[in-house]
């Protein structure tokens, strides 16, 4: 929940919050603007508590978000298996067997189980479309899906040469991120705040105040990720191919923040 202070064309100004309670006041008497909050109570309902956040002088509101680039510690891809056949069952029992392949691969590349998930399993009829003629019912396809996360990205490019080995058709990511943020944000979030009141302190001075004092912040978390990488659809890999190489390259992470600074005599 935050503040915003809106000056009116008579001089007068409103502070508003989340759309729950707005209280027009005199810029030279004192601000209180009350706010509505739902806090959950331990084993029943919600109960309603009031927030109070009273200033004598102008207020600023700044807004700035603050990111770290830093090198990724985990990673997460995606592969599958297709398969057809005539009917929809035996196109189940074929991709099964694949499908375990692969999974015994994974495994065998020193991957744990937890961190093997299914992320789709789906089974379409096949038709062959002819101009001006009905379609021709060719069979059943299935196409079987799994996220894998890994904990070495060092051992992503020879996961997916594996993968492909045990009969991949299509393969997605990598995504990169971090494993445990907290630190990352704990850098931005000082240096967010910093900024925060660098500028709020400047307002103030640039209208006759000596300085800012906190009323009120609130906190938003950025993106820790690039955007993935398309589908790689797989086709057979000669044996003397060379292997996959991947650039995990620096990530980047960080906090929105918004303070709401009173400025001070």
């Amino acid at each position: 929940m935050w503040l915003c202070l809106m000056r009116t064309y008579d001089g007068r100004s409103m502070f508003w919050g989340s759309a729950i309670i707005t209280q027009e006041i005199d810029m030279n008497k004192s601000i209180l603007a009350g706010f509505t909050m739902a806090i959950a109570a331990s084993g029943g309902a919600a109960q309603a508590a009031t927030v109070q956040i009273s200033a004598q002088n102008p207020v600023v509101e700044i807004q700035v978000t603050e990111s770290i680039r830093t090198a990724p510690d985990i990673a997460n891809i995606s592969g599958g298996v297709q398969s057809r056949a005539a009917t929809a069952s035996e196109a189940m029992k074929i991709n099964a067997v694949a499908m375990d392949k692969m999974i015994k691969t994974l495994v065998a590349q020193g991957i744990k189980r937890e961190d093997i998930q299914t992320a789709g399993i789906n089974l379409n009829a096949q038709y062959q479309y002819r101009e001006n003629d009905t379609p021709l019912f060719t069979g059943y396809e299935v196409s079987n899906t799994v996220s894998v996360r890994l904990k070495d990205i060092a051992k992503i490019g020879s996961v997916l040469d594996a993968m492909v080995g045990a009969g991949a058709t299509n393969l997605n990511g990598p995504w990169f991120g971090l494993e445990n943020d907290a630190k990352v944000k704990e850098q931005a979030r000082k240096r967010a705040f910093e900024r925060a009141q660098a500028q709020a302190t400047d307002y103030a001075k640039m209208t006759g105040y000596a300085g800012v004092r906190v009323l009120q912040i609130s906190e938003g978390v950025t993106g820790s990720g690039p955007v993935p990488m398309m589908e790689m659809r797989v086709q057979a890999m000669d044996a003397s191919a060379a292997k996959t190489s991947v650039e995990p390259g620096q990530i980047e992470a960080g906090v929105s923040i918004s303070v709401t600074f009173e400025m001070t005599r």
